[in-house]
């Protein structure tokens, strides 16, 4: 944006208001307020739908009164407005105490009409509004309201307690004249050859429509710019991505991998052989390599992977593996040493003739194991080395780094991926793998500047996993059922896992607190409780064990070797088992609280269970009402073992602002109106159309506009955060 839409708000909307713009909606210059864009519009003479009205949360109605009526209480001492307005759709009730009545009482006459705003909330199983702010629609309300939301169309706009909807209408309406000075970052030749109008009258257009059509104008207009401008920068990262040097590293022949494809004890899916592949296409070129594998939970991404490494070594080079914890470092160094047996003990006795060295390298290790895996990386004695972030601290020096592996991609900060990149003599090839099924237009989005690989076949052998719903409160004896159940497999041979949202020890007591202030709701169960309570009750008699993050290193490596080697019976843990832990024995999970829990993280958890012959059971148990949509979310999980078709449901139930990985890049989403579900052809498009530009003008010299509004969108931190590598 240029410098008139740069103005902070507090001179056009003077310092309160803009105070409350900036801390709720974090709107603090005009060109803020002009993107921050109506969420909907009411048309005069229509009336909103009350029955669809979510709870908790602010809301604006535009409704009709039916009744009135003023109740007394406490002995007469009391006064209470009962107020029931209805829009066709349903009604409403609104309440106003005390003092606060007189006003409405005089206003809100029957068959009155008005704008409600207030933060929906339950009495004696009814929604309602207590003390909402209202603005009258008649013409003769002499306030100048029916001015505001003059014509047709009334947008109602993201709002928030202190700013309901029309008074950010009336502050829209204070910075819409400057609206005329907006930065256009459409190239003039792909706005005329789409059709699409010129930002300042699609802002116009967006926020005071004179016709349905002018919104669908404004809002294709400024989908595509958000899509466009985003995928300019993916554009521009792959292309300075091209330019990098790299060592191609080619596979020898009769070498290591050779050497462990031939006594693999099975062989490789189709879609394994297909990805490896593309995979090893990129490590023969001479730039780097991006490239991001997903996978369905159990596909075999860390036997492709592992491939990927062994090729590499092959080639004279070295291998790291990034995992975001502990148990996720230790739990791969295992199984990629059992993987390769005595190809994994070079330099030793017993060591296979073209064997490497597997080094594990994380914080907690002692000095003395630390020294020697540092010396055996700076001599290239170790081929792969697998570790946490302590692989990225200074004293850390490898030979010849030739290939980084980060493992569940998005736990990592840019600083972090950024360090271990730079420890290569030239850029490392990157592979950076998921196990949580990514649609296309979020790759295309997110991910824009990896090409994707996709495994999306299970290997022979896998068991299926039934999952059902435990709907505590309506049904006791289900709960008791379940732990019957994890006997049972546990009688059988097997062992299982009791998944818990929270930890359980003083540290916690604040969020206890602060869940319980917030309408009273129970706090999350935690795992220290819970354990107790299984060991007293329903599983007295097993072997119960803890696992949370909290523990100290060594102990949860103890837990997970004992679990791993069968002398655990069940594993109450937190979500630290919710990537990476194998334990094939492992085939009963109960969820407590499922309904606290993500649609994919659910997904992920389940796929700890069902890895070995036997199948799998996960049984998701909650306290919600059946009627409750986090209900129809578990039901949702328990339909399918459909990981993609998971993670699309996941996505239309969350913000758009989450999926551009707010919290990681620490700035708010740029997206406004683009949905990254139903934009599809939207973004494909746009990536074309960046592509193109990209190509003709790597620096944009000569669209100083695109520029600007690309410094806009992308600070600093922003632009870092779509380097993925």
């Amino acid at each position: 944006m240029d410098r008139v839409l740069d103005e902070p708000l507090k001179k056009t909307l003077g310092p309160a208001t803009a105070k409350v713009m900036a801390e709720h909606l974090d709107l603090h210059t005009v060109g803020d307020l002009l993107h921050h864009y109506p969420r909907r519009y009411e048309e005069r003479g229509q009336l909103t739908r009350l029955d669809e009205l979510p709870l908790d949360e602010d809301v604006t109605v535009v409704a009709q009164v039916a009744d009135a009526r003023v109740l007394t209480f406490n002995g007469g001492r009391g006064q209470r407005l009962e107020i029931t307005i209805t829009d066709g759709s349903g009604r409403l009730q609104l309440v106003f105490f005390g003092r606060g009545i007189h006003k409405p009482h005089k206003d809100l006459l029957p068959g009155s009409r008005a704008m409600f705003a207030g933060k929906v909330s339950m009495f004696n199983r009814k929604l309602q509004l207590a003390h909402p702010t209202y603005e009258r629609l008649d013409a003769d309300s002499g306030d100048g309201v029916v001015s505001a939301f003059a014509g047709r169309l009334i947008p109602i706009y993201p709002a928030c307690k202190g700013l309901e909807s029309w008074k950010i209408a009336k502050a829209v309406d204070a910075v819409l004249p400057q609206a005329g000075e907006a930065l256009d970052p459409l190239p003039p030749a792909l706005r005329e050859g789409r059709g699409f109008v010129p930002l300042p009258e699609a802002l116009l257009k967006i926020h005071r429509p004179g016709t349905k059509a002018d919104i669908e104008d404004a809002r294709q207009r400024l989908k595509w710019d958000e899509a466009f401008v985003l995928q300019v920068a993916l554009a521009r990262r792959r292309h300075a991505d091209a330019q990098l040097p790299a060592v191609a590293r080619r596979p020898v022949p009769d070498g290591l991998l050779d050497a462990f494809d031939a006594r693999l004890p099975f062989t490789l899916t189709e879609g394994q052989q297909k990805v490896s592949a593309e995979i090893f296409g990129d490590l023969a070129t001479e730039h780097p390599m991006h490239r991001l594998l997903q996978g369905e939970v159990g596909s075999g991404k860390t036997m492709v992977a592992l491939r990927a490494m062994l090729a590499v070594v092959d080639a004279g080079g070295q291998a790291a593996m990034l995992a975001p914890t502990e148990v996720l470092a230790q739990q791969h160094h295992r199984s990629i040493t059992e993987m390769m047996g005595d190809l994994a003990e070079g330099g030793m006795l017993g060591g296979a003739e073209r064997a490497t060295k597997v080094v594990l390298l994380t914080g907690s290790m002692g000095a003395a194991a630390r020294r020697q895996a540092l010396l055996d990386l700076v001599t290239g004695e170790a081929g792969i080395v697998i570790g946490t972030h302590a692989l990225i601290e200074d004293k850390v020096q490898f030979h010849d780094l030739g290939l980084v592996v980060v493992d569940e991609q998005h736990r990592f900060g840019v600083e972090q991926r950024d360090a271990l990149r730079g420890k290569g003599k030239q850029p490392p090839h990157l592979l950076v793998m998921t196990a949580t099924p990514i649609p296309r237009t979020v790759a295309m989005t997110v991910f824009g500047d990896l090409e994707t690989s996709v495994l999306d076949q299970l290997p022979a052998g896998r068991s299926p996993i039934a999952t059902h719903v435990v709907p505590a409160a309506d049904k006791p004896h289900f709960l008791a059922r379940a732990w019957e159940r994890v006997r049972e497999e546990v009688e059988g041979g097997h062992q299982a896992y009791a998944v818990c949202p929270r930890i359980g020890d003083d540290q916690d007591e604040q969020r206890k607190k602060s869940a319980e202030d917030e309408a009273e709701k129970r706090p999350p169960l935690a795992v220290l409780d819970v354990a107790g309570q299984l060991t007293a009750g329903p599983l007295k008699g097993l072997r119960v064990e803890v696992l949370h993050g909290r523990m100290a290193p060594d102990d949860k490596d103890d837990v997970m070797r004992r679990f791993a080697a069968g002398e655990v019976d069940v594993l109450v843990a937190t979500t630290v088992i919710e990537v990476g832990v194998n334990v094939p024995n492992a085939t009963a999970m109960v969820i407590m609280d499922a309904d606290r829990f993500g649609v994919s993280q659910l997904h992920q958890l389940r796929g700890r269970v069902g890895r070995g012959s036997a199948p799998g059971l996960c049984l998701l148990v909650t306290e919600m009402p059946e009627a409750s949509p986090a209900r129809a979310r578990l039901g949702a999980v328990a339909a399918t073992l459909d990981g993609f078709k998971l993670s699309r449901i996941d996505l239309e139930q969350r913000r758009e602002g989450d999926v551009l990985g707010q919290a990681q890049s620490g700035v708010r989403s740029s997206l406004r109106v683009l949905a990254v579900i139903d934009d599809e052809e939207v973004i494909a498009a746009a990536r074309e159309e960046a592509v193109s530009v990209v190509t003709a003008d790597p620096e944009l010299e000569h669209l100083p506009e695109l520029r600007t509004a690309l410094d806009a969108l992308l600070d600093k931190d922003r632009e870092q955060y779509l380097d993925k590598g």
